[in-house]
């Protein structure tokens, strides 16, 4: 079965830090990019991070660099897509979604608070 699951998500002081995982199941990741995004309330989908297929590669939006790190991992082919999320803000509260292959995942929610 082809999908995408997110865990780590959580509740977090501002300051604090998250590692969000996305947990891709099927061979056909392997040779996506992977990417995250979120969605806050109210406001529109948006693009945070991307990997390349090798992970020699990475992007972020301008609000999260230097505080955001994604990393992949491959095991035995399966791939998993991580977020490390340090020096956490009030405004970074969404849920965040996995993306790779043109597939989402079901989010997961990040609530930080001041």
């Amino acid at each position: 079965q082809v999908q995408l699951v997110e865990s780590g998500g959580g509740s977090v002081q501002a300051g604090g830090s998250l590692k969000l995982s996305c947990a891709a199941s099927g061979s056909i990741f392997s040779g996506c990019a992977m990417a995250w995004y979120r969605q806050a309330p109210g406001k529109e989908r948006e693009w945070v991070s991307t990997i390349t297929t090798d992970g020699s590669t990475t992007t972020y939006r301008n609000s999260v660099k230097g505080r955001f790190t994604i990393s992949r991992s491959r095991d035995n082919g399966r791939n998993t897509l991580y977020l490390q999320m340090n020096s956490l803000k009030t405004e970074d509260t969404a849920v965040y979604y996995c993306w790779a292959c043109s597939r989402w995942g079901q989010g997961t929610q990040v609530t930080v608070s001041s």
